[in-house]
């Protein structure tokens, strides 16, 4: 699944990034990397910007950057 469509409160690990070298350096930057949990806090009133919570830290993505990064659903009990 892809980290777009991931639900508010959902956990995710972090799978594979299928993007452009200069957009995986960005992502690295924030710390989304390979194997990190992931999780989906809130989304903008327009619905094109997520925030998410990454290593105790909020990003701001757009909906289209998030698309390029596979999740894995995580059992939340």
């Amino acid at each position: 699944m892809k980290l777009s469509e991931l639900k508010t409160n959902q956990l995710a690990v972090i799978k594979n990034m299928n993007c452009e070298k200069e957009l995986k350096k960005r992502f690295y930057s924030f710390g989304i990397l390979k194997n990190a949990i992931i999780s989906v806090e809130n989304v903008s009133f327009s619905k094109n910007t997520i925030g998410i919570n990454i290593d105790d830290t909020l990003v701001a993505l757009r909906l289209e950057e998030a698309s390029f990064i596979e999740v894995e659903l995580m059992d939340n009990k």
